[in-house]
């Protein structure tokens, strides 16, 4: 098989380039997106210098692992605790405030210890990394599942410092694209100097892509904390709400499958009795929140009964159902696992549409029989095997619609569900091994 371009080829060079070009050059419209996203978000423009790389001075090395958004964050939390377990300071970098934000809820004592510090991600070219390098003297890199930026990479092997992905994954359809594109930045994934991955499938498109030091660790996404906070509070929330009445989640909905989930719900609902025992009762979770006023209206246009979140329960999320509505919207961010807990099955977004399924480990590991749409290129290693064991199913939008008409709400129990998640156990442990392996740690596995 003919080798992929790869992150020392001349012509790879050339495209390294043409994209530091685009970053000179479109800086002012990258300065404008965070401007008119903090607009509406003000996180988004807060911390503007830590784009830039600009930091205070450290007196120790830390380890760096970046973690994109929420998902990669809590996908990392099992390994990040780990490592302040065996003494290491961290300094985690975000590009969303989402992924941000979570870090300093999840790692509070640590960075009230100065064990620990969230920051944004420096913009992609070389002087901002260099400053950050500076500042924090990693002694080696993470970064979390499907990251592969450029100058990240190629700053990070300029000055020696060991960048290795975590929780890796390379989809089918990833890889095909970027065999297509001159433009891709799958030409750049030779320059880690090492690569964790979720399966062999994954570890063999890394390999034609010019990986040598490749170790198949598994998927950590299942060893992620679960907040007890949140599992208290549905389970002190659930005997408000109507009984008997199945409930069913609508995780992570992206924006352009909003419309057709609003009129699956306003088609289900209506073939159900107000009065009903069965009639179920749906939590829609929009993935953005710049999507919960969007969602409101589209519910409200429906003529759908629902309620949102932040208008029933508090802070602490105490409060009680409201009585006559068959939706809530969920309009938080970080208490997926609230609204998860709640429910007797779960449809996880992005896959009905064209963007790729989000994550299934979360519905999975609190025991809900889940549904995902056909796109699951992003999560295949989870998903076929899922789908296999017959605690996943594959849907079109028109099949969602005639399972929900069909009152088949469980396909799958809590005891299969939890043999499919022991079975993707032991992933942080064979990182820090990988970990040892490559970069020369001494961790405690």
């Amino acid at each position: 098989m003919k080798p992929l371009p790869n992150n020392s080829s001349i012509s790879t060079h050339l495209v390294y380039i043409l994209y530091r070009m685009i970053w000179v050059f479109g800086m002012p419209l990258i300065l404008a997106y965070l401007y008119k996203r903090g607009r509406k978000d003000p996180a988004y423009w807060a911390h503007l210098p830590e784009r830039f790389g600009l930091h205070r001075q450290r007196a120790e090395q830390h380890v760096w692992i970046h973690a994109v958004s929420l998902g990669e964050l809590r996908s990392a939390a099992p390994l990040i605790n780990q490592l302040l377990a065996q003494g290491e300071y961290v300094v985690t970098t975000h590009f969303t405030p989402a992924g941000r934000s979570a870090a300093q809820k999840l790692f509070a004592d640590a960075i009230a210890q100065g064990r620990l510090t969230p920051v944004y991600v420096p913009f992609d070219y070389g002087l901002a990394f260099l400053r950050f390098f500076k500042a924090f003297r990693p002694k080696y890199g993470l970064v979390m599942e499907i990251e592969f930026w450029p100058g990240m990479i190629r700053t990070a092997k300029w000055r020696g410092i060991p960048l290795v992905l975590c929780n890796g994954q390379y989809s089918q359809r990833a890889f095909e694209r970027d065999q297509k594109s001159l433009l891709s930045r799958g030409r750049f994934v030779s320059g880690f100097a090492a690569v964790m991955v979720k399966s062999e499938a994954h570890a063999e498109r890394f390999r034609q892509r010019g990986v040598q030091k490749i170790a198949i660790t598994g998927e950590m996404r299942f060893e992620q904390d679960i907040p007890d906070v949140l599992i208290a509070a549905s389970q002190a929330f659930e005997p408000s709400m109507p009984p008997k009445r199945p409930v069913i989640t609508l995780a992570s909905i992206v924006h352009d499958e909003e419309d057709h989930f609003v009129e699956i719900l306003k088609t289900t609902l209506s073939s159900f009795a107000d009065d009903a025992p069965e009639r179920p009762i749906f939590i829609f979770v929009p993935r953005a929140p710049e999507r919960f006023d969007v969602v409101a209206n589209k519910l409200k246009s429906a003529g759908i009964a629902f309620v949102r979140r932040s208008e029933t329960l508090d802070a602490t999320l105490n409060g009680e159902w409201r009585a006559g509505c068959d939706v809530m919207l969920g309009d938080s961010l970080g208490e997926m696992y609230f609204y998860l807990n709640l429910c007797q099955m779960a449809v996880v977004g992005g896959g009905f549409g064209d963007l790729g399924s989000h994550n299934i480990s979360e519905p999975l590991s609190l025991g809900k029989p889940t549904i995902i749409g056909q796109g699951d290129f992003f999560i295949e290693f989870l998903s076929h095997e899922a789908i296999a064991q017959g605690v996943v199913k594959k849907m079109t939008y028109n099949e969602l619609q005639e399972f929900f008409m069909a009152r088949r709400y469980g396909f799958s129990t809590p005891n299969d569900i939890q043999a499919y998640c022991n079975g993707l156990s032991g992933a942080t442990s064979r990182s820090l091994a990988a970990l040892n392996t490559f970069v020369g740690t001494t961790y405690v596995e």
